[in-house]
């Protein structure tokens, strides 16, 4: 077979899920594959029988126990925060372990349609036969009430006002009207929606306080702890590299180096006391990821197996100038002049080849 770049969760964590199905004695939600303590633990890692279940979420374990509440409660929930911190994984992990359907999704945009959420037509055979089962072609939202499954709503906020305005009488009265069959669609208990939301596209396409009100928010915030995002990011270029069939080590004193970077730029502080200027971009765990892996490739690929510092600064200056401002370029210098030139003086090693090669 030729190997799928992005498995659904559902097909990654197969074994696991079947663990803990078979381990599971807690009660369950009507329609839910597993109990929320099956759910917590496929999320959060720990044991299902013999079977160790790994961690796949890092961050707050409240949150993801206040999000399988939610659900259980059969309220939606909305996930907002920066962009990078996990939410539409966190979204894919809770709709895998629920109903076992993580890919029921909508993508929003600004061309989101109703059609594209409820249902359209095969055309051909409307036009031929008129209205019919047959001829009703299922979107996301039609399929998860149907089937009474989880529908996962990404970046709700880049989609119209209209889209807003039909989810309201879904999301309140649990049906769907079908006028040109004549008939409604009542949604089957395990019928939910998850939706996502950036902060940084507040204003794109404001929620009404009518929708807000059918939501539970959660915010996902970015991982603050520098050791821990170190666990992470090693974790996840590890994975990618296999994945990738790319033999190589990861360096943990540049791994290091970076997570702590991230943090205090997106902090605005050092351990040490230092003030760092707050930049427009966003420095999220998941661009450190990006930033590492471009780093380890080019090692493998047109190097001797070795990180290049010159292109660790090269990598950290494209993160900045990705989604900032000139003045981002400016407060990242004086970082580098005053944080980064400390930190080489003092610690030498890893960061003194960074500061040695900045001037890129």
């Amino acid at each position: 077979m030729e190997k799928i770049l992005k498995p659904l969760a559902e097909q990654i964590y197969a074994e696991e899920l079947t663990a803990l199905a078979e381990n599971d004695s807690g009660a369950k939600p009507v329609g839910w594959k597993l109990s929320p303590k099956a759910v917590r633990t496929f999320i959060l890692g720990g044991k299902a029988g013999k079977k160790e279940i790994l961690r796949k979420f890092y961050g707050d374990d409240a949150l993801v126990e206040r999000a399988v509440v939610t659900l259980a409660s059969n309220r939606p929930l909305m996930l907002v925060g920066e962009p990078g911190t996990a939410k539409t994984m966190l979204s894919e992990l809770l709709a895998a372990a629920i109903c076992g359907v993580s890919d029921n999704t909508v993508q929003g945009s600004v061309g989101t349609t109703e059609e594209n959420i409820k249902y359209s037509w095969n055309y051909s055979m409307l036009l031929s036969s008129g209205p019919s089962r047959e001829a009703l072609i299922k979107a996301p939202v039609y399929r998860a009430m149907e089937q009474g499954i989880i529908v996962r709503f990404e970046e709700l906020t880049r989609c119209p006002a209209e889209i807003s305005d039909t989810l309201i009488s879904i999301l309140s009265d649990k049906v769907l009207p079908v006028p040109e069959l004549g008939e409604t669609l009542f949604a089957k208990a395990g019928f939910n929606v998850i939706g996502t939301a950036n902060t940084r596209d507040k204003g794109v396409n404001e929620m009404s306080s009518a929708l807000k009100r059918r939501f539970n928010f959660e915010t996902v915030k970015p991982i603050s702890d520098a050791a821990l995002q170190q666990k992470v990011i090693q974790q996840e270029v590890e994975r990618q590299l296999r994945d990738l069939g790319v033999s190589a080590a990861v360096d943990d004193n540049y791994v290091s180096a970076l997570s702590a970077m991230f943090i205090d730029i997106r902090e605005g502080g050092t351990g040490e006391g230092y003030k760092v200027e707050k930049f427009d971009s966003v420095m999220s765990t998941a661009e450190a990821v990006c930033a590492y892996l471009s780093c380890a490739l080019d090692a493998y690929y047109f190097g001797d197996g070795e990180i290049n510092p010159k292109t660790f600064n090269e990598q950290i200056l494209s993160a900045v100038k990705k989604d900032g401002t000139t003045e981002d370029a400016r407060k990242l210098k004086s970082y580098y002049e005053n944080v980064l030139k400390h930190r080489a003086d003092r610690q030498g090693g890893v960061w003194q080849k960074i500061y040695k090669t900045r001037k890129i």
